[in-house]
């Protein structure tokens, strides 16, 4: 990796190396996303994925190498509330929404969350923060459901919701972990479809197992083995890749 690609990038890892009693969970990791872009990280289990994932927010410190955000922003120096101050949103598997509150209600409270308590209680919501929930409601195709308490909608729509919620933060980067696991097949297209809808404003990382969810998204994919990038190109090209083939893919 060279220097211009450090700074002309919205995403830089270069050298990351973490290790969990001797286990190697990242090892000389180096890849970079460019802004604006919408890219996929696939990999058997154990690969390295959420460690990744962890050492971008700040969750895990590596032990050696260099995670540059937005050109000259060192993240390895900040905790995990600073990096998500900084414009990084970062989606679990897992939902975790409001389950009492309605979706329109989750929403605002994602606008209010950078607040501090005492401001959040008397938050008035002002026609552009208005016009915010509303766009991500269309955009998250929750417009009919913003009434609904959140803990009645389905997998999928809690899944969308949770994406929204963190839009609402307005985040330069977005990184989303499986987001298609348990979705239904109409579920997982427009997920597809959102996250690509996403990645015209902002930069996403999509870490995903779903060869055909990461074939609807018709990104670029870097497949990681045993904590490094072992291949990197078109989900056609790596999926041709015969150390991809022998590791991965089984066939």
């Amino acid at each position: 990796m060279n220097a211009s690609q450090a700074v002309n990038s919205i995403l830089y890892l270069d050298g990351v190396s973490v290790s969990f009693d001797g286990f190697k969970a990242l090892n000389n990791l180096s890849l970079y996303v460019n802004e604006g872009e919408l890219r996929a990280i696939i990999g058997p289990n154990g690969a390295g994925k959420t460690t990744m994932m962890d050492v971008i927010t700040g969750k895990t410190r590596p032990d050696s190498g260099q995670v540059i955000f937005n050109g000259d922003v060192d993240l390895t120096q900040l905790d995990e509330a600073a990096i998500a101050n900084l414009g990084i949103g970062r989606k679990f598997q897992k939902p975790t929404v409001f389950e009492n509150q309605t979706v329109f209600d989750n929403l605002e409270l994602a606008l209010a969350g950078n607040r501090r308590p005492h401001e959040s209680l008397f938050f008035k919501l002002q026609s552009e923060q208005m016009d915010r929930i509303n766009e991500t409601l269309i955009s998250t195709s929750l417009s009919e459901h913003q009434g609904r308490i959140a803990g009645d909608l389905s997998h999928g729509q809690k899944q969308w919701l949770e994406i929204g919620m963190l839009l609402m933060q307005e985040p330069d980067l977005l990184l989303v972990d499986e987001p298609a696991a348990g979705m239904t097949d109409e579920e997982t297209e427009n997920t597809a479809r959102l996250l690509k809808d996403i990645a015209k404003t902002r930069s996403v990382v999509v870490v995903e197992h779903d060869m055909e969810f990461i074939k609807a998204l018709d990104c670029r994919v870097n497949v990681l083995h045993e904590g490094s990038v072992l291949a990197e190109g078109s989900l056609e090209k790596v999926q041709a890749n015969e150390q991809v083939i022998e590791v991965y893919l089984g066939r």
